[in-house]
């Protein structure tokens, strides 16, 4: 089943010192491209949430935020850093001392100090312990979207398919037809001039013509590709890059079915399945 490379998935979790939220967006991408934002608490551990990551996503631009908000208990034990306070209120007197007309200063200044009051500490790896837990969950909502879109993408595909073939047997049912045609208009063409023409050079002639209308070939390969596309689309891998290689296949073969066209109906029938092909690529892009 195909993956879509696009989706969003948010995972929010209550825990005694806070709320952990992760927000994951997915986009298109060549490659996989994982971007974190990450508190600072959890900056030292991106390297095993990436892999955590890369487990599940193989392809796309994946955009990892985590957010972290302290419970309010948590945020009110507050440490006083006394020695430090201490050396800024030596430093402050030392000042009066030289500015007299100076004002006093308030303690809130102080407290605004970087270093003078401290917030308790988290023990990171508990923290690390809970992200963790909540990234997964974050990347299996994620993958349930993508699998979800990639669902709608195969039905597509397989429906472009369908079409694709049906049409390749068509041409392929009426090219005597219109070799049949090509004999007629030559002969008409000969009675019109009054001309015996040497029916061996004829036949020849009729030959030649027939080879450079030749398009078995391409139909075979048409359906030869389509055939790749239908298992393709039925892998769990990530088979992307496959399709949009077989698209650039059966574009060509269906550009070289359009210059040996014939006639009117062969003509239509390459430019319709030039428009499913692109139909096909432009779904293809999304698929991871």
């Amino acid at each position: 089943m195909l993956h879509s490379m696009t989706g969003f998935a948010r995972q929010t979790a209550e825990l005694p010192i806070g709320t952990l939220t992760w927000e994951l967006r997915a986009l298109n991408h060549r490659y996989l491209d994982i971007q974190f934002r990450l508190p600072e608490e959890l900056r030292s551990k991106e390297i095993e949430l990436r892999q955590q990551v890369t487990t599940c996503l193989k392809r796309g631009k994946i955009e990892c935020s985590l957010y972290f908000r302290r419970a309010i208990s948590d945020s009110a034990e507050l440490t006083l850093n006394h020695e430090l306070a201490q050396q800024i209120r030596k430093k402050i007197e030392e000042l009066s001392v030289l500015f007299p007309e100076t004002l006093a200063v308030d303690p809130i200044d102080i407290l605004r100090w970087p270093g003078v009051v401290t917030k308790a500490e988290i023990e990171t790896d508990l923290l690390f312990h809970e992200a963790s837990g909540l990234l997964g969950e974050s990347l299996a909502a994620l993958c349930k979207m993508r699998t979800s879109e990639g669902k709608r993408i195969t039905n597509m595909l397989e429906s472009r398919c369908a079409s694709i073939m049906n049409i390749t047997e068509s041409i392929s049912a009426r090219m005597l037809d219109v070799l049949a045609g090509i004999r007629m208009r030559q002969q008409k063409r000969l009675d019109q001039l009054d001309i015996e023409a040497d029916p061996t050079r004829l036949e020849i002639e009729l030959a030649l013509i027939a080879q450079k209308l030749d398009v078995d070939e391409e139909l075979d390969r048409l359906m030869s590709h389509i055939s790749e596309i239908r298992k393709i689309i039925t892998s769990d891998d990530a088979v992307g890059r496959q399709l949009d290689f077989l698209m650039q296949e059966l574009n060509r073969e269906a550009n070289t079915l359009a210059s040996k066209s014939a006639d009117a109906e062969t003509t239509k029938a390459a430019v319709e399945l030039k428009v499913l092909i692109e139909q096909m690529r432009e779904q293809i892009q999304n698929v991871e």
